[in-house]
């Protein structure tokens, strides 16, 4: 089943396709290296990958493998972040999360606002019955985001990711269709 790139709208913000000059923006979110703290690889050190991942968003949608979305302020278009949906399998009718967010965006109530709306639309639009996702044990906010939203943490990967030297582990939560309610 195709996955096309919608564009969706909360109160507060608007979920939307990257645009191309979405890149200095997204290069200023992935470089920071306080935001990707807890991220699995490294602060961005190249501009022109911000590019390459604006395309490989378009990639994604075009092989039905998922999708992203700028995450901007509905009231003036700022960007604030981006959220996915992503290794959508059909056969397992399964997927997975992500999401990342400005510091000035923190504290907002926008990672949980932004990756509801996701999943709402991912859950009516898709023969959708698991989301699932990773969290940093160090990073108990983005848990937090999780667990208003239904998710359930269901184990612990010890040291699974090293990222600058750094070895840490991660939570495993999931979401199925009739948790989300």
């Amino acid at each position: 089943m195709p996955i096309p790139t919608p564009t969706l709208e909360t109160d507060r913000l608007r979920l939307r396709p990257f645009a191309d000059d979405d890149t200095d923006d997204l290069y200023a979110l992935m470089s920071d290296r306080e935001v990707l703290r807890y991220w699995d690889a490294p602060p961005w050190t190249d501009p022109d990958r911000a590019a390459r991942f604006v395309q490989g968003c378009r990639d994604m949608e075009r092989e039905d493998l998922g999708t992203r979305l700028a995450v901007t302020a509905r009231a003036d278009g700022t960007f604030l972040g981006w959220c996915g949906l992503t290794d959508w399998d059909p056969g397992f009718r399964s997927a997975g999360v992500t999401y990342c967010l400005a510091r000035d965006a923190w504290g907002h109530g926008y990672g949980t606002e932004a990756t509801g709306a996701l999943l709402d639309w991912a859950y009516a639009t898709l023969p959708l019955n698991r989301v699932q996702t990773e969290v940093d044990t160090r990073n108990p906010a983005s848990a937090r985001v999780l667990e208003k939203l239904g998710f359930v943490r269901e184990g612990t990967l010890r040291e699974d990711c090293v990222v600058d030297g750094e070895v840490s582990d991660s939570w495993v939560y999931g979401l199925l269709r009739r948790d989300r309610g």
